[in-house]
């Protein structure tokens, strides 16, 4: 059960000439009805920014839902690790998780993963707060140091998470990722190695570098690097075929070091699908594993159920038609054969434009929020198209090109042209911007 509810900005407050940040606050601390997200009841204060639109996503988990894209991918992830990774009794040694509240603390979110306090990941302008402590999580990996300190050494976690970002037809505030984590022994890396017994560990005291961190040697980093590599490879070329080509690019996480991105070459092009990396030693440590090292990989699932099953546009993940889903009710979990999505109409755009003068410290994020929250699905793109400065007063300028699409059935420019007042009264009231 969610309710959310918000008043109005005031006129005159969205009319003055405050900053950008102290208006903002006025506004979402005047909707002073508390959050409720899954019978949890949560104050609002100033940095409160979550929309209801959003919050009226949290109970979909298409990650659940029978024959969903999102749901069939992640089945096969979790099937290959059950299936390649087993005890000698045939047990999984991965546990998957997948029913954790999206609802995290900045600590879980932010602390735990050790981003520092200025980092531009904790910003409003990229993710969605209920309050100063709280918030919808921006990657399953919000979870890594508590199902350590659980006692988990293998796992794997799927969960719906939510950023603000642009709109097009691969990004939506919501998607849903996997991640996967693995912690080891001394014993368990380097057994089989020669001289392993004595020679060869996990720990020193040294400097970090490009290549390791201050308390792990070179032999047990280029150990787990091999290990997590080589699983993630082999999870790919189950998911793709066996002729995939794919590349590992250095990168950077807080949280990991050194770290990794996987590429494929898919349809002739490289495009990058994964993230990972060895472990900060202090998320072990903290999570109760001090003597252990570890790996971790996250992904998207709604972009791998893109690629592999043909899908143009993401907000037909979120399609409530039956045509959609009826296409992948013949996909089995361990086929290697895809259905290539159908579309099932192809209904013709709107366009709209919008032009505004914008205060100090606007966020086209705080825009894009206020077009999803009166068009929602009907959006199917917001493009900057212009900017000026004024040569006088120095202010800029933005010009935005809206377009309105249904996926489902024809849309009329009447009820277009109400959307797109809808949205310039809204920008006025809760941005404090001056038409133009």
């Amino acid at each position: 059960m969610i309710q959310a509810k918000a008043q109005p900005v005031l006129f005159a407050l969205a009319r003055s000439k405050l900053p950008l940040r102290r208006i903002l606050s006025a506004y979402y601390s005047s909707a002073s009805e508390p959050l409720q997200v899954f019978g949890n009841v949560y104050s609002k204060d100033s940095v409160t920014n979550v929309p209801v639109s959003i919050l009226e996503k949290v109970e979909r988990k298409l990650h659940h839902v029978p024959h969903h894209p999102v749901k069939i991918i992640k089945d096969r992830i979790v099937h290959h690790f059950q299936k390649k990774y087993v005890t000698r009794t045939g047990n999984a040694t991965f546990t998957h998780v997948d029913n954790i509240s999206p609802v995290v603390t900045t600590e879980q979110n932010f602390d735990s993963l050790l981003t520092p306090p200025d980092h531009p990941a904790r910003s409003k302008a990229d993710n969605y707060y209920i309050n100063s402590t709280t918030l919808l999580r921006s990657h399953t990996s919000a979870h890594q140091r508590d199902l350590i300190r659980s006692g988990l050494d293998r796992f794997l976690v799927t969960g719906d998470v939510y950023r603000r970002d642009e709109i097009d037809s691969t990004h939506y505030p919501v998607f849903h990722q996997m991640e996967g984590v693995r912690l080891l022994t001394r014993d368990e890396l380097f057994a089989g190695q020669n001289g392993g017994s004595t020679e060869l560990q996990l720990f020193e005291s040294g400097p970090e570098t490009a290549d390791k961190q201050r308390e792990h040697t070179i032999d047990a980093v280029k150990m787990v690097e091999f290990n997590l590599k080589s699983t993630v490879e082999g999870l790919v070329r189950d998911l793709f075929g066996s002729d995939i080509e794919s590349r590992w690019n250095p990168c950077y996480f807080p949280f990991t070091h050194p770290s990794y991105e996987m590429e494929i070459k898919f349809q002739g092009e490289w495009m990058e699908i994964l993230g990972s990396g060895i472990m900060r030693h202090h998320i072990l440590a903290s999570g109760g594993a001090p003597s252990k090292i570890g790996w971790a990989f996250g992904l998207g699932l709604d972009r791998l159920a893109m690629l592999l099953f043909g899908i143009h546009d993401i907000r037909l993940l979120w399609s409530h038609d039956p045509r959609f889903l009826r296409q992948f009710q013949s996909v089995s979990i361990d086929s290697k054969t895809n259905v290539t999505f159908a579309p099932f109409s192809k209904y013709p755009a709107c366009y709209k434009d919008i032009s505004f003068w914008v205060p100090r410290e606007f966020s086209c994020n705080d825009f894009y929020d206020v077009v999803r929250s009166v068009g929602g699905d009907l959006v199917e793109r917001v493009q900057l198209v212009d900017k000026f400065t004024h040569p006088n007063t120095k202010q800029d300028s933005h010009c935005y090109r809206i377009t309105y699409r249904s996926m489902d059935s024809t849309v009329t420019n009447e009820e277009i042209n109400q959307l797109q007042n809808n949205v310039r009264e809204r920008v006025v009231k809760q941005l404090c911007v001056q038409l133009r």
